[in-house]
């Protein structure tokens, strides 16, 4: 396995529409401020498969550096989540659903012959994976 680490920052709220103000703050706390709130966003993409016998590369990791910085990180980077990103229109950006939205982007670029994971860090102690 190789593994590419990027960072980008970016803005959101946690809450759920259909739910009332008080029940959003129990469920979501802080998180569910109106004012919108940032994280320092760490991201690991891993990618497993068999070295290229002719490279002895898993994968070039400027190739990989460079679809991460494209389809994540410049499109990422200093956004509110659920303002400035389709993908959140309709979806809580939490954690888990920021990684999920992150393999979605990446899968299509990576050759399905390398199996990949995706690990985020909101904060140094909170971090997710997908998938699991």
């Amino acid at each position: 396995s190789v593994f590419r680490h990027e960072h980008f920052n970016a803005a959101h709220r946690l809450y759920n529409p259909s739910w009332s103000f008080e029940q959003n703050d129990a469920v979501f706390g802080k998180c569910n401020n109106p004012h919108f709130h940032g994280h320092n966003y760490e991201l690991i993409v891993k990618v497993t498969g068999v070295p290229d016998p002719e490279t002895g590369y898993v994968m070039d990791m400027k190739i990989l550096s460079d679809i991460i910085k494209e389809k994540v990180v410049e499109r990422f980077d200093h956004r509110n989540l659920n303002l400035d990103m389709a993908e959140f229109k309709n979806l809580n950006p939490t954690a888990e659903n920021i990684s999920i939205v992150i393999y979605q982007l990446l899968r299509p670029c990576i050759d399905v012959k390398f199996d990949i994971k995706i690990t985020l860090y909101e904060t140094p102690r909170n971090f997710v994976e997908f998938p699991a």
